[in-house]
């Protein structure tokens, strides 16, 4: 008995890797019929699901030679006849990437020491290179950003960079490439992926990117990430430490977020001697900029120096191309240090109170409207500062 029950279990798991088998087969003679691909996935995605044939590569293989094949087919309808109807280019679009995401596997897989899978395998990956961004232009015109457009845009850049390029494909520009990963980067974004989204734009900064933005979005996605998730707080502070160096290395102070984002985090680690020296260092390279003069204020306020930080924020107003949030930042600063002078103050002194009231007070007033004529979008928030402003001058100055 036990001898009948060993023989029938055999019997049935070759039964079930025959049958397992039989559908990749079948699945393979359905390649190239179009109108029998989604009879073809089915069974191709039967065999990718049991244990029996999921490791095999032939059924990477062959589920990426039945979406090849029938975008192949398609592709020659059109060149034949551009208008044909019977032909949609969002399905060829998909089996395109589709035919990339299944025959990609297959490499890995392949443990035979002649490679002929793996060989067919890239070089049906590297025949249709141009085809990827064909489908994502498709994809991106129909605004189908996330995961469509994002998938063809990343094979785009990701492939002439791998291992699989070939070297027709790996001739490929980095201006290209980059261009790629950026819009995966974006239209990942757009789909609110954000994980995915820093993992293009950091691909393209990796492979040494000029598009500055790519840096800006990189920060970007890590910042709405860790205001989502509070357990990714870490990981996020180090990514953006990594991402603004690598900007302001490259870039300088051509997007002061750059530094900004460097002496937020040193702020944040309370190194707050070293994110002003990184600042004072600057200045001494580009001493017209009123952004590191509004910076280095930050720094002094955070350190609890108000009289350093009043000075540096004064220099910032004064210096030209200074925008309305600095001068926000300089009259909230001078008003709030003016209050606690006052406090400081003999009520008898006259004078020292009037010139109080000219140095910290006028001042603040005068540069809360100065911010108010050049951006009428902060006037309310403005409005507030200027009523107290006001408040203090009638009732401390009279």
């Amino acid at each position: 008995m036990k001898k009948i029950l060993t023989l029938t279990l055999c019997s049935l798991a070759v039964c079930s890797m025959s049958a397992q088998k039989q559908a990749v087969d079948a699945a393979k003679k359905l390649a190239g019929k179009v109108d029998k691909i989604e009879e073809a996935r089915a069974l191709i995605n039967e065999a990718k699901a049991n244990s029996e044939t999921a490791n095999d590569p032939n059924t990477y293989f062959i589920a990426g030679k039945i979406e090849y094949d029938a975008y192949d087919k398609s592709k020659a309808k059109l060149a034949i006849n551009p208008g044909d109807n019977s032909v949609n280019p969002l399905n060829m679009a998909q089996q395109v990437v589709n035919g990339y995401k299944n025959m990609v596997q297959v490499m890995p897989l392949d443990s035979d020491p002649k490679k002929k899978l793996s060989n067919d395998a890239i070089k049906r990956l590297n025949s249709h290179f141009d085809d990827y961004n064909i489908a994502a232009v498709t994809f991106y015109n129909e605004k189908q950003y996330y995961p469509q457009a994002y998938e063809a845009f990343f094979i785009g850049g990701e492939l002439p960079r791998s291992q699989y390029a070939d070297s027709k494909v790996a001739q490929t520009p980095d201006s290209i490439v980059n261009q790629s990963f950026y819009n995966a980067g974006v239209c990942a974004y757009s789909g609110e992926a954000l994980a995915d989204a820093a993992k293009a734009f950091r691909a393209a900064r990796l492979n040494n990117t000029d598009n500055e933005q790519n840096y800006i979005y990189e920060i970007a996605c890590w910042q709405y990430m860790a205001a989502n998730d509070s357990t990714l707080e870490a990981a996020a502070k180090k990514e953006i430490d990594e991402i603004a160096k690598a900007g302001y290395n490259k870039f300088g102070m051509d997007q002061p977020v750059f530094i900004n984002n460097i002496v937020n985090s040193l702020v944040l680690d309370d190194k707050m001697d070293q994110a002003a020296d990184l600042v004072k260092g600057q200045i001494a390279q580009t001493p017209d900029i009123a952004d590191l003069y509004g910076l280095l204020g930050f720094i002094y306020d955070r350190q609890g120096n108000d009289d350093a930080s009043v000075d540096a924020y004064r220099q910032a107003a004064a210096t030209s191309g200074v925008n309305a949030d600095i001068l926000k930042n300089v009259c909230k600063k001078l008003f709030k240090v003016g209050v606690a002078k006052l406090d400081g103050i003999d009520p008898k002194d006259t004078a020292a109170k009037q010139a109080l009231k000219a140095d910290y007070f006028e001042a603040a007033k005068n540069y809360a409207e100065q911010a108010k004529q050049m951006s009428p979008d902060t006037t309310n928030d403005l409005n507030y500062v200027i009523e107290n402003i006001d408040y203090a001058l009638e009732q401390y100055f009279q």
